[in-house]
């Protein structure tokens, strides 16, 4: 059973930069698709970026230009590198790793989320 572990949270400035790690273990994660999910309380989870198997990646709008989500197979980890940080982005962050539909569709096994926190 895959279990992912995100970390790299915590509170910043805005206008300041995080990376965010998602370590999966007990899977490779070299065929999945891989994606970041965040929440804030009372909201449904959103998701925030994708990146695939063969390397192409995509992201929401608000987070276009300022986030980019990486994976280093070797390390079996994803990151989401995140620049230019808005009180808005604060939430926690999930990682995500399935099938593309599976990522879209949020159906998929959760690790424990990594708080973010932007003040104005």
């Amino acid at each position: 059973q895959v279990q992912l572990v995100e970390s790299g949270g915590g509170s910043v400035q805005a206008g300041g930069s995080l990376r965010l790690s998602c370590a999966a273990s007990g899977r490779s994660l070299s065929i999945f698709t891989m994606g970041w999910y965040r929440q804030t309380p009372g909201k449904p989870r959103e998701l925030v970026a994708t990146i695939t198997a063969t390397q192409l990646t995509n992201y929401v709008d608000p987070v276009k230009g300022r986030f980019t989500i990486s994976r280093d197979t070797a390390r079996n980890t994803v990151y989401l590198q995140m620049n230019s940080l808005k009180p808005e982005d604060t939430a926690v962050y999930y990682c995500a790793m399935g099938s593309p539909s599976a990522v879209l569709a949020a159906k998929v096994d959760w690790g424990q989320g990594t708080q973010v926190t932007v003040s104005s």
